[in-house]
């Protein structure tokens, strides 16, 4: 198999997941695409084991119904997809920027990365980026 049909392949495991998740609310959507040995890990948090995290997105769907979400880029490049979303919190609640890198092994996820940033904060996060005013 060539390595663009691998992540042909990889990106439509990912999308598969993550639309029967958003679209149906239903965590064991995705549960059936993630690997027994799955680990997703966050910034400033201990990785997830796969039981750990389905029970958290699972706890975290109560609060979070209503949110909109808008994927904007789906990426794929070997054993890895990364995609790009917007999604507007329930409740006039912050707009957030999320980047989900996902692992595919033997055509399950395997392995997750996320990042999550309120909109709203991202000229406050670049302040190191500016050079110093004197």
């Amino acid at each position: 198999m060539t390595t663009q049909n691998n992540s042909a392949q990889n990106k439509s495991i990912v999308q598969r997941a993550l639309a029967g998740l958003v679209e149906t609310g239903d965590v064991d959507a995705l549960a059936q695409f993630l690997s027994d040995d799955f680990v997703h890990h966050r910034p400033g948090s201990v990785p997830s084991t796969r039981r750990e995290w389905l029970a958290a997105v699972r706890a975290a769907l109560v609060p979070l119904v209503g949110m909109q979400i808008e994927i904007h880029q789906v990426l794929a490049d070997g054993d890895h997809v990364v995609v790009y979303s917007r999604r507007w919190l329930p409740d006039a609640g912050p707009e957030i920027a999320v980047v989900d890198i996902w692992r595919i092994d033997a055509g399950l996820i395997a392995e997750g990365w996320e990042i999550i940033e309120p909109t709203a904060q991202v000229a406050a996060n670049l302040a190191w980026w500016e050079p110093a005013r004197r």
